[in-house]
């Protein structure tokens, strides 16, 4: 309780000295976590929710159109829509609409929060590290008595159960490239058949993301400048191209399908500011981009990659396309035009 109290009052000073610094930042400064911060605002506009985190997400639809927020630290992916469609097996859920789509590993989900924010009211989920893995919230036209009443519902009984919060990180040192089977790997990413077998590949082979993408076979990967990837989605905007957004927490990978259209630098941030999608993407961030090819029964996929300075994927871009059906072949013609290798 002490340590709460002090980290309030640190907090409360700092919001004096910054009041628009935004909490995941200050938590940083403070050498907190967001939800230990969060968590001092109990009782304030704050409220702890139980760890029934499939039939909170489960009911979110009856509080009709809501924003979806996910992010890492170098990339912040907002999207609108009705929170339907959503299914749980074991620990990995989905939820499969046109606008709200996404990915949840549920084994990573540790605490969550109702936060009502001078009237801004959200649901916010939290990892075992204490760090957001995705956030909810209401919009002008949600029907916020459907969300007084799944807080009423939801709340925990006991406000005051602290938080475990689990801050070591296991770092997993790279395996050296001189004991990779390499013509293995090779032939094995020539021989996909669907881009979901990528990650089980890299596991298979003992490969991070980067690594794999560095020993790819001859034009299937290969570094571009984020110019030309500012450049591409400049062109997607004025072309009307329908591309895929996919950003990711640990616990979640959120993605926004459909045209982007209004593109705005802001300082070291470029984002896409549309009614329904919002993309804030850190510029100076960015440790490399590459410009990924895949083969799949359906044909080659082709993404961009954004990789920060550890080899964390910050956003990957695709062009718009479903299962058995070939990648937007526009998508493919630009991408290959105006990428430009580095």
């Amino acid at each position: 309780m002490e340590k709460t109290i002090a980290l309030k009052n640190q907090w409360d000073a700092l919001k004096i000295e910054q009041p628009k610094l935004r909490i995941r930042d200050a938590a940083k400064q403070l050498g907190s976590s967001e939800a230990e911060l969060l968590a001092t605002g109990i009782g304030a506009g704050v409220v702890r929710l139980r760890n029934e985190f499939r039939d909170i997400l489960l009911s979110v639809e009856e509080i009709g159109r809501v924003m979806a927020l996910t992010r890492n630290d170098d990339c912040v992916h907002e999207r609108k829509g009705v929170y339907s469609n959503v299914t749980f097996s074991g620990p990995m859920g989905l939820a499969v609409n046109p606008d709200i789509d996404l990915r949840l590993f549920m084994m990573v989900w540790s605490s969550a929060f109702a936060v009502n924010e001078n009237g801004r009211k959200s649901l916010q989920f939290f990892g075992k590290d204490g760090e957001a893995v995705h956030k909810i919230y209401l919009v002008e036209d949600s029907r916020e008595e459907v969300y007084d009443a799944l807080v009423l519902k939801f709340q925990e009984s006991d406000q005051s159960v602290p938080l475990v919060i689990l801050k070591d990180k296991k770092i997993v040192p790279e395996k050296p490239l001189e004991e990779i089977d390499r013509e293995g790997f090779q032939e094995s990413w020539l021989n996909l058949k669907d881009t979901h077998e990528f990650h089980g590949m890299l596991r298979k082979f003992g490969l991070s993301r980067t690594q794999g993408l560095e020993l790819a076979p001859a034009g299937h990967a290969q570094k571009m400048s984020t110019d030309s990837l500012k450049h591409i989605l400049h062109q997607a905007a004025e072309q009307d191209l329908h591309i895929m957004v996919f950003t990711g927490s640990p616990g979640c990978i959120q993605i926004h399908t459909g045209r982007i259209k209004k593109l705005v630098q802001t300082g070291p941030w470029f984002n896409v500011l549309d009614p329904d999608f919002n993309m804030h993407l850190r510029e100076d961030a960015i440790a490399s981009v590459w410009l990924v090819k895949k083969p799949t029964s359906d044909g080659i996929i082709t993404s961009i990659e954004v990789f920060d300075e550890n080899g964390g994927v910050i956003v990957q871009f695709f062009g718009r396309r479903k299962p058995g059906i070939p990648e937007n072949e526009d998508w493919r013609l630009m991408v290959n035009k105006l990428a430009v290798i580095v």
